[in-house]
């Protein structure tokens, strides 16, 4: 019989003191072995990283000396991991015991299978779904495929255009093929990103529906706030900047401005993302931050192009399956901007 391979698993922590233990304690009770889980601190202030070497002595700790973010966190425990997958786990997320064992079978069925995503399930809601995958839109953005639907949806064993980086299965191989999360993105969108430079050098996605998962969607960064808002908006226009062919940006930008309609009209009726975000803050201070947003890109570009021209210089796939993954994987401007 073929022995089980070695997966890593690479969880993120920052101040992840109070849903940490209960993150752990479902990694070291799956049903696969051999497992090599590796606790990345991101320089954490409230006792979390004592927690871990105190009840959990058989995870390793790398213990940063400031905050380097979700990317670059990340990817400090991915290079230090050797195993053949790598999970990447948010902390304030747990795992049904079958999880792992399920995402790897899962991602072996095809030797293209370069990730895994699983069936996330947000805590404490009555089976409200967060993420199935992730679907897209023309202009860099995504969301979780299904979220909010009903847990009861999505049920069957399919690719999809890549995984939500809250719990998700790479395989080594791919990441030595594409590189890792770019650090530059600090938090939000790494997974887009680094969805479609997978998806451009030919590599593929599945979704394990068995691999159940829980999340405390937001529980380390905050639900709504001026820096997440300022991080989504300018990472998707890197996404886009980075990935797509000229005549995709070009289109996107329509795609743009009919999603910051819809937006504009949730802020005044108080719908989906925007309308949460303008209950705690100003219509003024939403303008603001695309502002900041758009200065800010602005100043990045010889930056993004350069990583554009290594991205497009590896790129395996015709300008014609670009459209097809739009086609098949993507998400209304209306969807996106209300969604509840």
């Amino acid at each position: 019989m073929e022995e089980h391979p070695v997966i890593s698993v690479v969880v993120l922590n920052w101040n992840g003191y109070p849903f940490l233990e209960a993150c752990l304690h479902s990694l070291v009770t799956q049903t696969y072995s051999p497992l090599e889980i590796i606790l990345v601190d991101n320089a954490s202030s409230d006792g979390s990283v004592e927690l871990v070497r105190e009840k959990f002595p058989q995870v390793s700790v790398i213990v940063n000396e400031k905050n380097l973010g979700f990317a670059a966190g990340n990817n400090v425990g991915v290079r230090a991991s050797g195993g053949k997958y790598v999970l990447v786990l948010n902390n304030d997320a747990r795992l049904d015991a079958t999880c792992i064992e399920e995402m790897r079978r899962s991602i072996e069925k095809d030797e293209r299978f370069g990730a895994c995503a699983s069936k996330i399930l947000l805590e404490y809601e009555e089976n409200l779904l967060d993420a199935a995958g992730l679907v897209i839109g023309p202009d860099g953005l995504s969301i979780g495929r299904g979220r909010l639907e009903s847990g009861d949806r999505y049920l069957d064993e399919t690719e999809v255009f890549f995984a939500s980086s809250c719990a998700c299965l790479y395989r080594r191989e791919m990441l030595e093929d594409i590189g890792l999360y770019d650090e530059d993105f600090f938090a939000y969108a790494e997974d887009t990103d680094m969805g479609w430079r997978a998806r451009l050098a030919g590599w593929k996605c599945i979704y394990s529906p068995k691999a159940l998962v829980h999340h405390l969607h937001s529980a380390s960064s905050g639900s709504y706030s001026h820096l997440k808002a300022f991080l989504v908006e300018r990472n998707r226009l890197w996404v886009a900047i980075k990935n797509f062919p000229l005549p995709l940006l070009l289109v996107g930008q329509f795609y743009t401005l009919l999603r910051y309609f819809f937006q504009a009209y949730g802020a005044l009726a108080g719908k989906g993302a925007a309308g949460r975000f303008t209950r705690d803050f100003s219509r003024m201070e939403l303008v603001h931050i695309l502002v900041k947003v758009y200065l800010s890109v602005w100043t990045s570009v010889p930056t993004l192009l350069k990583k554009r021209r290594v991205i497009q210089r590896r790129r395996r796939i015709s300008h014609r399956e670009i459209c097809r993954l739009l086609r098949e994987y993507g998400i209304s401007a209306r969807a996106v901007a209300l969604r509840e």
